[in-house]
């Protein structure tokens, strides 16, 4: 009896630990991707010329009910209301691309004259 609960509890604990390391997280589901990603940013506004580039940047990603907020660094304007779909970590449409993982975001993403992008790492 108290080998099958011995064995019961690490058969249990493993399978805990298994899930606890899955990598298909949904940023949906949880706020995982909440946080500060550091790497290149850039942001442009053909309107007033305004480019800015740094390869030294960080946008931290806020999430708000279903909708991400991007706070860039370095006086680029944040990226706001962004809604992606449940199950979607990777967003692609007519406004650009936006990738979301445990350990990268990339941005390449345009709204009217203004255009942001990153590419960074936790």
């Amino acid at each position: 009896m108290n080998k099958s609960i011995k064995l019961a509890g690490i058969i249990f604990m493993i399978t805990m630990l298994l899930a606890s390391c899955s990598k298909n997280n949904d940023p949906t589901d949880d706020n995982l991707f909440v946080g500060t990603y550091k790497g290149s940013v850039s942001y442009s506004e053909t309107n007033s010329n305004t480019d800015i580039t740094t390869s030294d940047g960080r946008v931290t990603l806020v999430k708000v009910g279903d909708s991400y907020n991007f706070d860039f660094s370095d006086g680029i304007p944040s990226l706001k209301g962004i809604k992606m779909e449940k199950n979607q970590n990777v967003l692609v449409d007519s406004t650009g691309t936006l990738r979301i993982d445990q350990g990268k975001l990339v941005i390449a993403y345009s709204k009217g004259s203004e255009s942001w992008g990153a590419d960074c790492t936790r």
